[in-house]
């Protein structure tokens, strides 16, 4: 985890480095991503700072699980405007939460990024393992059973 100190995200909202700012909010900001997979990739940040008991490292949400629900509200509503903006019809809005599910900075932020083309030329490669259109009932990973028993933790937490 990163102190508002040294976290790049932090240093834009607060004007310590620049960015190609798109639209801002008193609770977010969207700005083009400096290291692009595919032309017009940008995020969404939250501005916030908080101090929730999950962030005992960290002075502001480094996890979506970490941001106040109150500061949640442009996030999406932005991506929309940006993915509109883009002008293109395919596009990913992506979020990542912990190094193994490949989050980069330890501040919460939406990737928007077009996918121009059917390949892996450009834009986000993302594919379900294992998983097939022509999968049948018979071989699926996850089973009923599963997914019900699955429903039933999730639920209870809820």
């Amino acid at each position: 985890m990163s102190s508002l100190a040294n976290c790049i995200f932090c240093k834009i909202v607060k004007g310590e480095i620049p960015c190609f700012k798109l639209l801002e909010s008193d609770t977010a900001l969207a700005f083009m991503d400096i290291g692009p997979i595919a032309r017009g990739h940008c995020l969404v940040i939250p501005k916030c700072w908080c101090s929730c008991s999950r962030m005992l490292t960290s002075d502001h949400a480094a996890k979506l699980t970490d941001l106040p629900d109150d500061q949640m509200g442009d996030i999406l509503p932005m991506a929309k405007k940006l993915a509109q903006a883009s002008g293109a019809e395919n596009y990913n809005i992506l979020q990542n939460n912990g190094r193994i599910a490949h989050q980069e900075v330890d501040h919460v932020h939406f990737h928007m990024i077009p996918k121009p083309e059917a390949s892996d030329k450009s834009g986000l490669v993302v594919g379900w393992p294992g998983m097939s259109h022509a999968m049948t009932n018979a071989n699926r990973q996850f089973k009923v059973d599963d997914i019900a028993a699955a429903y039933e933790e999730v639920k209870k937490k809820l």
